[in-house]
């Protein structure tokens, strides 16, 4: 059925009136705070996301769930979790409250990394490129008015990932086979990624799983310090074991490079600037080591 320009004014000022107001926007929990920040760099206006674990200063391996985090979760709209038991906490939440319709994002089951492996999937480029689609394809599902947008979205921090990549392949020409040391395997993925070759894991691995190296652990330790068999220590900024700070030291006494690498994203920071910003002190470091 036509209509006069009046009339079509008129219905279109009538339909403009009556349009629904804006949804609310899609709650996101995050277990950690670098996989908010991933979320909300997609999401941006349409999203609103909390993070569980966001303080720099906090060891993420002696949290302990709070009833305000259970509160968090009850309207929730996507979850996101790393796994392989690195916040078990949350999953015991997910399974104590169930929500229907909620979609969870568990990164491990995402990557195929299980129990046992090395927790800290964030420091692969890759993994959290899988968190983004996953996240991506929820957002759509929930809130298909927005898709357009998250899509660009993720679009866009994929294409704010590619320094990131280009730093790791550059290191992996220059350093691939260099020997390194490291308090905890925090680092362990990207140190894979440029091929260093990393010491006394059976150390690192005990530190975090929280448990006492063994006194030969400690010897070969000392021993790659003293002996100068490394060309730079890796620590746990964020950790505070008396046992590590004096291996640092240690470091330093020797004349060994130390770097600190952290397992929350720092405040003022994004996923692509601190990564980038280790990945500049490891390369200064190794750099100064080789000269």
């Amino acid at each position: 059925m036509s209509r006069s320009p009046l009339a079509a004014a008129a219905f279109a000022a009538s339909a403009l009136v009556a349009a629904p107001a804006l949804a609310d926007p899609v709650k996101i929990v995050a277990a950690e705070n670098f996989y908010g920040d991933v979320a909300s760099q997609i999401g941006g206006d349409a999203v609103a996301v909390i993070s569980i674990l966001s303080s720099p200063d906090q060891d993420p391996h002696l949290f302990e769930a709070s009833a305000a985090t259970a509160r968090a979760l009850a309207d929730a709209r996507i979850v996101i979790v790393n796994g392989v038991d690195y916040d078990p906490w949350m999953e015991k939440l997910l399974g104590a409250h169930k929500a229907p319709g909620r979609k969870e994002i568990v990164v491990a089951q995402l990557v195929g990394r299980k129990a046992g492996d090395n927790p800290h999937l964030w420091y692969d480029p890759d993994y959290v490129k899988a968190a983004a689609k996953a996240l991506t394809a929820d957002l759509a599902a929930i809130d298909p008015a927005h898709k357009a947008d998250y899509d660009q979205g993720e679009a866009q921090f994929l294409d704010s990932l590619k320094p990131l990549d280009a730093k790791i392949a550059d290191m992996r020409k220059t350093y691939a086979g260099q020997p390194v040391i490291a308090s905890e395997p925090v680092f362990g993925y990207q140190a894979g990624l440029i091929g260093l070759k990393v010491h006394d894991e059976k150390f690192a691995l005990a530190v975090m799983n929280n448990a006492e190296p063994s006194a030969s652990e400690v010897a070969a330790f000392e021993d790659d310090l003293k002996g100068h068999k490394v060309k730079a220590m890796l620590y746990n900024a964020q950790a505070s074991e008396p046992s590590v700070a004096r291996l640092v030291q240690m470091a330093k006494d020797n004349g060994i490079p130390v770097v600190g690498v952290s397992e929350t994203e720092p405040t003022g920071s994004n996923y692509q600037t601190w990564m980038l910003g280790q990945l500049d002190a490891l390369d200064a470091a190794l750099g100064g080591a080789a000269k």
